[in-house]
């Protein structure tokens, strides 16, 4: 190769070095899509159009909120899976699609970790198995303790896939006979404690802190490794013999398609911390009894990788089969 050819193979290398930093600089140069695999009006769905109005007015362009719900949030995972990876499409999400289907499904059109540049986390949501305080069971010790003392004779609610991998989990972990009762909403289960025909289930704090707050309902144990910043006095199941490191937690977090350039993820990480820390987005979270979780992309991949992981072995615990 001629001494031109190689000085004009550097220019180009040179160039192609500088010209990746400086397109993340102008970006972006056109509206973004957001695309949440719920509908509109879920938790998850409104957090996400606080965020993009603060996107929008931190980077200088629309964040459009397109919502596409289907197949237990694999129609939006997918769709975004197979998006070009040049920050134009971005993917609000939550465990279902990234922590539960793996293990529910027996064939994914997707892979959580390989199809996914992780840009940041939003919010957790811990949930909590609550009791009836007539039946004088003040801690996780106890119930586990008269569990074991009246095989078969406490019945256990749940009204969604969280609370039936929880509640199982737990009972399997701690060495309990329980009765499991299926409900369609969480809503249900709160009402049949109440009324004495179920001993405890799985409420998510915002259906169950009001109850909570009035001692119509006794928090025993939130599920989350550490406390929850809403509920700092209930203790995590993780804090009971048997239960150490217990995990099952709800969770939002922002995604780009695989190969999106790390330049742009970071531009994105940082406009979404700082939208986590305004005032009126952190009041909306707390709201539905979340705690605010911003984090970095290493710091997110991390997370989700243990989520996977965490969630497969609850499930397989809660004896549930892949469909």
């Amino acid at each position: 190769m001629s001494s031109r050819s190689l000085k004009a193979l550097a220019v180009l290398c040179l160039g192609a070095a500088f010209a990746a930093p400086a397109w993340s600089q102008t970006y972006p140069e056109r509206p973004v899509r957001i695309v949440v695999p719920f509908a509109a009006g879920s938790a998850t769905d409104i957090v996400t159009r606080l965020v993009a109005d603060e996107l929008r007015e931190s980077l200088g362009q629309p964040f459009i909120v397109e919502n596409r719900p289907g197949g237990s949030a694999q129609a939006g995972a997918e769709a975004v899976a197979r998006a070009s990876p040049d920050g134009y499409t971005l993917f609000s999400t939550t465990n279902t699609s990234h922590s539960a289907n793996p293990h529910l499904f027996k064939k994914l059109n997707y892979d959580p970790i390989k199809d996914f540049a992780p840009i940041g986390s939003i919010m957790r949501i811990p949930v909590v198995i609550v009791i009836d305080p007539k039946l004088g069971i003040d801690s996780l010790q106890q119930l586990v303790s008269y569990g074991k003392a009246n095989p078969g004779k406490l019945a256990f609610g749940f009204g969604n896939s969280i609370g039936q991998v929880v509640g199982a989990s737990f009972a399997k972990r701690a060495g309990i006979d329980v009765k499991v009762v299926p409900y369609k909403s969480t809503p249900q289960v709160i009402q049949d404690i109440l009324g004495g025909h179920i001993h405890y289930g799985v409420s998510d704090l915002a259906s169950g802190q009001a109850m909570i707050r009035s001692g119509q309902l006794r928090p025993l144990g939130v599920s989350s490794r550490s406390r929850s910043t809403v509920m700092p006095e209930v203790p995590a199941m993780s804090e009971v013999a048997g239960l150490e490191n217990f995990e099952v937690i709800a969770w939002v977090a922002m995604f780009a398609p695989a190969g999106t350039p790390q330049a742009i993820i970071d531009r994105l990480n940082g406009a979404v911390v700082k939208a986590l820390d305004k005032p009126n987005v952190r009041e909306r979270i707390v709201s539905y009894a979340a705690d605010v979780a911003p984090s970095s992309p290493q710091e997110l991949a991390s997370f989700v990788a243990a989520q996977l992981d965490s969630w497969g072995k609850a499930i397989r615990e809660a004896g549930i089969e892949p469909q």
